[in-house]
C-alpha cells in the first residue's frame, strides 16, 4: 500500500482518482489547490504525488519545483495532469520529481498504471 496524494481543484477529478486508487489498495490524501497541497507534501510523507497544473495559488509547476528546492520532498515522484493542448517544456521540468504528464481527459486506470509503474521503480532501486 502506498501513501498518495491527489492535488486538483476540480473536485469530480479527486474523486475518481482517489476511488480508483483506493480500490486499488492505496492510502491517499486529497488536496482543493497547490497551497494546501504543498503544505501536506511538507507534513506527511507520501509515495507518489498527482497534481493538476492549473490550479489556484500555486499551479503544479510551481508545487513541483518548491518541493523540489526541499531536501525532504525533493524525491517525491510527480505524476501532473494537464488540460489538452497545455504544453511544457523540458526547461520547466529540468529539476523537478516529475515523472509523467497525462492530458485530460485521461483514464483512471492510466492513472493508476502511471502509480504502480513509479512504485515498482522505486522498489527495483531500493533493492
Amino acid at each position: 500500500m502506498a501513501r498518495i496524494l491527489v492535488i486538483d481543484d476540480e473536485p469530480h477529478i479527486v474523486h475518481v482518482v482517489a476511488l480508483k486508487l483506493r480500490n486499488a489498495g492505496h492510502d491517499v490524501t486529497t488536496a482543493g489547490d497547490g497551497a494546501e497541497g504543498f503544505e501536506l507534501a511538507n507534513a506527511e510523507r507520501f509515495d507518489v504525488i498527482i497534481t493538476d497544473i492549473q490550479m489556484p495559488y500555486l499551479t503544479g509547476i510551481e508545487l513541483a519545483n518548491k518541493l523540489a528546492e526541499n531536501e525532504t520532498t525533493r524525491a517525491y515522484p510527480i505524476i501532473v495532469l494537464t488540460a489538452r493542448g497545455y504544453k511544457l517544456d523540458n526547461e520547466s521540468l529540468d529539476g523537478t520529481g516529475i515523472r509523467a504528464i497525462l492530458s485530460k481527459p485521461f483514464s483512471p486506470r492510466e492513472v493508476l498504471e502511471h502509480v504502480e509503474g513509479i512504485l515498482s521503480e522505486g522498489q527495483r532501486e531500493a533493492a
